[in-house]
């Protein structure tokens, strides 16, 4: 009878709170796992997701990119259809419907110092001086594209003298034409690169976005 009463000792007690705890850390490290396992396949949704509609915006306006004047240099008379710089771009294109504006505007497409890719749209006025098209001095609104870049390039592509597509450029000189092809590369502070955007200009009367070199001809592409 005395030995069927007897308790649990202190050590077996100890044991038994050692695996307790060893248990629950091991549920709390799984639990904790699948929570940022979870966390982290939202982020790569939302910036997949992101990432796609910016990418999808772009495209669509570049790639209705249309060959208007938007500028005149008053001392040279060189028109402008089409400033590009690593960081900037502008040209013209119609507005989709939903944004309430309709008919040609120009687009100004850069991002700021906070790495903010952001776009200005004004109405396309053939008449008016390159210093005219600055649109971000003109203090109009924004529209934010994405934010949390590292950093954004644009390159520019045209045809070279034997009318065959030519080196990605960091600057379009010639904003006289259209380039053939628009690069867009962009590094988000958290997801890393995205891939690189490649969009090629509608074909216009000009020729391909305007690409093609005076006396006509189709480019040779590689």
């Amino acid at each position: 009878m005395r030995s069927s009463q007897r308790g649990f000792t202190l050590i077996e007690v100890l044991v038994a709170l050692v695996l307790l705890a060893a248990g629950l850390a091991l549920a709390f490290a799984t639990l904790r796992s699948s929570t940022a396992v979870v966390t982290r396949g939202e982020d790569m949704a939302q910036t997949s997701e992101r990432m796609r509609a910016v990418h999808g915006y772009l495209r669509a306006r570049l790639a209705s990119a249309q060959p208007i004047v938007f500028a005149t240099d008053r001392g040279t008379l060189r028109e402008a259809r089409f400033i590009g710089t690593p960081q900037r771009m502008r040209f013209v294109a119609d507005l989709p419907d939903y944004l309430g504006y309709g008919g040609p505007y120009l687009h100004d497409v850069g991002v700021d110092d906070a790495g903010r890719l952001q776009v200005l749209f004004a109405v396309a006025q053939p008449d008016a001086s390159l210093e005219d098209v600055d649109l971000r001095a003109r203090g109009l609104r924004a529209e934010r594209l994405a934010d949390g870049l590292r950093a954004v390039r644009f390159r520019y592509r045209g045809l070279d003298a034997d009318n065959r597509l030519g080196p990605w450029q960091d600057r379009w000189e010639t904003s006289e034409m259209l380039p053939l092809q628009v690069k867009v590369e962009m590094d988000a502070v958290r997801g890393g690169r995205w891939p690189d955007l490649v969009v090629t200009l509608v074909r216009s009367e000009g020729g391909a976005g305007g690409g093609l070199l005076p006396g006509g001809g189709n480019p040779v592409l590689p």
